[in-house]
């Protein structure tokens, strides 16, 4: 198959994707704490275990590189996906393709096929991709129950500049909880030593089926390693039903950028807007942000949003999480001090998905 025209840009800037922070990243900044898993390592095909070795080379065929690229602000980015089905879908992680605006896969065989996104589920941050060739696909089958802490399983992913390579771990945990209100709750917790360019691929049991997509990594000071999470999936399951349905689901937003720097800082008992982003529900309502000088220092205090729903919100996390806690088209009623202090005011705004304000996704 001939390269597609604009293989060579992504070519370019996919270093820059390697190197430059994605959603495979430390949730919400937090180290890890000295209670972590120790750091994990490396995986090389040479040194799995002859079982290991065998369920990777059986399952490494239906697993592909995701190649996304935004032509309008000509950011590029790798992740991973796998095939779900023999006409072509991709499960892979919302975020590898979030940005993008044309898309590509590449096969262990060598193709080079064009896709698009068909489904997704912003908040539980997986996608589904059409991939636009003539198949049948190499096929991995997801999970029919729920993953056993202490089961040892296998990841296939494009870190690091690997291509489609294993990495193993354990798994630690069920329902691990991010810390950060934008990353996915309730996911794996494994000690496979993933890295950004691994974001949804396949986490695989010893059964050979699937039991989770990667989405995340924390790591410690040094930037090792110190446990990834994958969001769980199993055949059946609503979320897996959804996307086949061609369901998008996208994160409510009221259209505020946070400054997460001062939000509930002392003296300043909530959520500081830094900014509300242009043609979005905040805007309309009336919301300000705060000015910076020329350098990026805070001058002055706009909004500061204090409540939502009459459930206090004392900083940017706190206010996300109440924010998510609705549905897109709901309406909240977003309690706020201007320049953060006197007496409280109030907006009724009704949420939109994320995606329709332009603003918040250059």
């Amino acid at each position: 198959m001939r390269p597609l025209p604009w293989l060579p840009v992504l070519l370019l800037l996919a270093l820059a994707a390697y190197l430059l922070p994605e959603r495979l990243s430390v949730p919400g900044g937090v180290p890890a704490e000295v209670t972590a898993p120790p750091a994990v390592t490396r995986t090389l095909p040479g040194e799995l275990p002859q079982d290991t070795r065998e369920l990777f080379e059986q399952s490494r065929p239906a697993v592909v590189r995701v190649e996304s690229l935004n032509p309008a602000t000509r950011e590029a980015g790798i992740g991973t996906g796998f095939f779900i089905s023999e006409d072509g879908q991709v499960l892979t992680a919302y975020h590898v393709v979030a940005s993008g605006q044309l898309f590509q896969i590449r096969t262990l065989s060598g193709r080079t096929l064009r896709a698009r996104v068909t489904a997704y589920d912003a908040g539980a941050d997986v996608a589904l991709l059409q991939v636009q060739g003539r198949g049948p696909f190499p096929v991995l089958n997801l999970a029919a129950r729920p993953p056993r802490v202490g089961e040892t399983v296998l990841a296939i992913g494009n870190s690091g500049g690997d291509f489609l390579q294993p990495r193993r771990g354990q798994l630690l945990r069920l329902g691990a909880e991010a810390g950060d209100p934008t990353f996915p709750q309730g996911t794996l917790e494994m000690t496979a030593p993933l890295a950004p360019g691994d974001s949804g691929g396949p986490i695989i049991g010893g059964n050979g089926e699937v039991i989770g997509v990667v989405s995340f990594i924390r790591v410690d000071t040094s930037n090792q390693t110190r446990a990834s999470y994958a969001v769980p999936v199993t055949e059946g399951s609503d979320l897996v039903a959804a996307l086949r349905r061609g369901e998008q689901r996208d994160v409510p937003v009221v259209g505020l950028v946070l400054d997460v720097i001062h939000s509930g800082a002392q003296g300043l008992p909530g959520a500081v807007i830094r900014r509300v982003a242009e043609d979005s529900p905040a805007e309309r309502a009336g919301l300000r942000g705060a000015t910076f000088d020329q350098d990026g220092n805070l001058t002055a205090i706009g909004d500061v949003v204090v409540s939502v729903n009459g459930q206090p919100t004392r900083d940017a996390a706190a206010f996300i999480t109440e924010v998510r806690r609705a549905q897109v088209g709901d309406t909240v009623t977003v309690g706020y001090l201007r320049g953060g202090e006197g007496q409280p005011l109030e907006a009724r705004i009704e949420l939109v998905g994320k995606r329709s304000v332009t603003d918040l996704n250059e």
